[in-house]
């Protein structure tokens, strides 16, 4: 027994120990710290997070620990530490990349997972050198940037890379094929730039690449031939260019091919049909040209074909009988004429129906009816008929997209009935009557498009409707006060070119995420109110031809978010505000516009903002409201001089304070309007020289200053020599230059200049110094910005 006793204490005294080793450990809890400290969280001491992490326990035991099970050790070899970090304010969370620095002591490491933690800085590479067991590494929707280190090419273990959805930018180095036993690789949503690197090629282990949203360019590598097992390849919304390589069909495994929105040009190679697994194919928003091949149609294990968006031509006379079964289809503007074909009546799983652009005609089909189909795109066709009532009994309808048809009649009155419905667009139809009250029992709605129809009558009560943010109601007939009667999650109404009257309600202060506000052409009485500071959201405020008097309160100069702003054609008076110069909406536009989300894979995209810009429409959308910036004035009867500084405003890209009573001169500052595209000074009493600093706008293509007392001569240099046009500079009192033809007298001396432009560079001028007699012209030219809401809806097909 002594014997005995003796082996079972020497046993319990060599047995290695079970538990995590003390300084990984360590590790852990110095990464805990220093999270907590950074964040200031203390969500991250709840059991569900990192609760369990402290000293007095074994790390193996710890939430989103995983420990190696072998005999002689425990060792950590996967952290799944993904979605750590949650933004629950405004204040902004700044955790950097030296968070991981603990964790590059746990050199057992073979998984980590730091997913969505906002992470931010470059990658350490030093610190993943030393983590040589990787297998798996998932850094996505972090905000890291620069490059990536060379050494994360050196991890020889690594099977799966995943670090996109972050800002990591410059060229793929061609290090990326070291990795030969990699399986998946995923660098979507960064900035990658530059060619991809033709090393890809050698890792032959691939199944899954995707390089989506990025900014390659060039074409598609030809060495992607030896990828022959890969399953999915992504390249969708980059700059890649020429043909779709014929090798691609040679990748027998191919289960999605997805090549949307690039610039690839050429034919739809007819190696595709030897994918016998082709799941989805995604082509569409190219360059590609040809008729569309039938056997497409042949591909039986095809579930999802987008081809819209290119300059593919479809055969009507084509026989077509499709041996897959579809539950997304999208032949956008492929050239389709007569009825809806009747084959897509046989897609009985589809979901997904998109065939707007096109020059489709007849009634909205019975069979299409009867299909419950979730998503249906016929918007920009030439479709007639009443709407029918069956449509929306269906508890599958997501997206009704009809705009710009023929479509007439009323509305049907069970239209309520459509509860799943979460996009109504039926703008430039030829619908009339009232809205039916039933329309607001859809509580799922988020976008509501009436516009350009014949409604009329009071609007339904949409303040149950919690989350209709987006609502375009103008060009109708509809009357009464200005409705408020809306949610507060409201963040587009458009409401121009009605019937409605009175004040501006001061209920539009209850809206408090409205971030654009359109009532233009409407018969609003009374002065511009101090209220309106209080949606302090706004970021557009159009209300053009409204017939709003008085003076502009100081109140509109706290909307600080404010970008778009028209006030033209109304009775305003008094001066123009040194004040203006501070929208800093203006000086810096923001990014912060509210898109329209995803839905069920489809982006719906909203171009509810056409101006006449440089004589020409042009449509402003939620995608690109960011990059505009607007100030018009025009149409009033304000008087003074032009503020100086209005030239603050960088990003301004059309300023119109034409058609006023303003005196003095033109301000030297507007010459720092970087960004300015079109200037119109028009119909006032400005006197002086044009300044020589507007030679500085090298974005500049408009510029008319007539009807004016304007002397001297046109500036030259950059876009003022493109400035031609003499009618917009006619009538003045005595303008000269090679822009108008009418040479000038004599050049002004530096020292006569600078008593009007102390502050600019001098420029040297080339115009002619011949004397001649002065002539004028008596055309008188006029332009100025008449934006008004037009919704013009452009599905735009994007999978996620």
């Amino acid at each position: 027994m002594a014997n005995l006793s003796l082996l079972l204490a020497l046993l319990i005294l060599f047995t290695p120990s079970l538990c995590c080793p003390e300084y990984q450990k360590q590790a852990l809890l110095e990464f805990k710290s220093s999270l907590i400290k950074t964040t200031s969280s203390p969500s991250l001491e709840s059991p569900v997070e990192l609760g369990s992490w402290n000293s007095s326990s074994d790390c193996c035991n710890w939430n989103k620990v995983i420990c190696s099970t072998r005999f002689h050790s425990r060792t950590v070899i996967a952290l799944y530490l993904d979605s750590l970090v949650f933004k629950q304010s405004m204040e902004p969370i700044v955790v950097t990349s030296t968070i991981l620095t603990p964790l590059f002591r746990i050199r057992s490491l073979m998984l980590l997972d730091m997913e969505g933690n906002q992470i931010q800085g470059e990658l350490p590479g030093g610190g993943f050198a030393n983590l040589s067991k990787l297998v798996y590494l998932d850094l996505k929707n972090n905000h890291f940037n620069g490059s990536i280190p060379s050494q994360l090419f050196h991890l020889r273990y690594l099977q799966y890379l995943d670090i996109s959805g972050s800002s990591f930018h410059g060229i793929l180095s061609g290090e990326v094929g070291s990795l030969q036993n990699l399986r998946v690789l995923k660098l979507e949503e960064n900035f990658f730039g530059g060619n991809i690197p033709k090393e890809i090629g050698n890792m032959t282990k691939l199944q899954q690449l995707c390089l989506r949203s990025n900014k390659f360019f060039g074409e598609i590598p030809s060495s992607f031939s030896y990828l022959k097992g890969l399953e999915e390849l992504d390249l969708r919304d980059n700059s890649l260019s020429m043909n779709i390589p014929i090798f691609i069909g040679n990748l027998s495994n191919i289960t999605i091919l997805a090549l949307s929105n690039n610039r690839l040009t050429g034919k739809i190679p007819s190696s595709i049909e030897n994918l016998t697994k082709l799941e989805t194919l995604q082509l569409e928003n190219n360059q590609l040209s040809g008729e569309i091949p039938s056997w497409l149609f042949t591909i039986k294990g095809m579930k999802r074909l987008f081809l819209g968006g290119n300059h593919l031509t479809w055969n009507s006379n084509a026989k077509i009988e499709p041996k897959f079964m579809l539950s997304e289809l999208s032949m956008k503007s492929c050239g389709l004429t007569g009825e809806i074909p009747y084959w897509i009546s046989k897609q009985k799983t589809l979901q997904v129906l998109d065939l707007s652009e096109n020059k489709l005609e007849g009634m909205f089909p019975q069979w299409l009816v009867e299909m419950e189909v979730g998503n249906i795109f016929l918007s920009d066709n030439s479709l007639t008929g009443s709407l029918p009532p069956r449509l929306f009994n269906s508890q599958s309808l997501s997206v009704l997209s009809l705009s710009q048809n023929n479509f007439f009649g009323e509305l049907p009155n069970n239209i309520g009935n459509a509860t799943s419905l979460i996009v109504l667009m039926l703008a430039e139809n030829k619908f009339l009557g009232k809205v039916p009250q039933s329309i607001s029992n859809i509580y799922t709605l988020l976008l509501l498009d009436l516009s350009s129809n014949r409604f009329f009558g009071n609007l339904p009560d949409f303040s149950s409707n919690e989350v209709l943010g987006f609502i375009d109601f103008s060009s109708n007939e509809f009357s009464g006060e200005i409705p408020t009667n809306f949610s507060q999650e409201i963040k587009l109404l458009a409401l121009g070119k009605n019937k409605f009257t009175g004040r501006l309600p001061r209920n539009l202060t209850n809206m408090s995420k409205l971030e654009h506000l359109d009532i233009h052409d409407n018969k609003i009485t009374g002065e511009l109110p101090e209220f309106i500071s209080q949606i302090s959201t706004l970021q557009v405020l159009n209300l053009r031809n409204t017939t709003l008097q008085g003076s502009i309160p100081n109140g509109i100069f706290k909307l600080s978010r404010l970008q778009i702003l028209d006030l033209s054609n109304n009775h305003l008076v008094g001066n123009i505000s040194p004040k203006f110069g501070n929208f800093a909406g203006m000086i810096e536009t923001s990014n912060e516009f509210s898109s329209l989300p995803d839905i069920v894979a489809i982006k719906i995209e909203l171009h509810y903002l056409i101006v006449i810009w440089k004589k020409s429409k042009r449509s402003l959308s939620t995608r690109n409201l960011q990059l505009y910036s607007l100030l018009d004035l025009s149409m009033n009867k304000l008087v003074g001089e032009i503020p100086a500084s209005l030239g603050r405003l960088k990003d301004l890209k059309l300023l119109n304070i034409s058609h006023n009573i303003l005196s003095g001169k033109v301000p030297i500052s507007l010459g720092d309007l970087e960004s300015l595209e079109s200037l119109d000074l028009s119909h006032n009493k400005l006197s002086g020289l044009i300044p020589r600093t507007l030679a500085k706008l090298q974005e500049l293509s408009t510029l008319d200053v007539s009807n004016n007392e304007l002397t001297g001569k046109i500036p030259v240099g950059g876009q003022m020599d493109t400035m031609n046009d003499p009618n917009f500079f006619a009538n003045n009192s005595g303008l000269c230059g090679m822009q108008i033809q009418v040479p000038c007298a004599e050049e002004l001396s530096p020292t006569e200049s600078s008593k009007d432009e102390s502050k600019e560079t001098l420029f040297l001028w080339k115009g002619a110094e011949i004397g001649y007699s002065f002539g004028f012209f008596t055309v008188v030219g006029i332009l100025y910005y008449t934006g008004y809401f037009v919704p013009k809806p452009l599905p735009n097909h994007r999978s996620q």
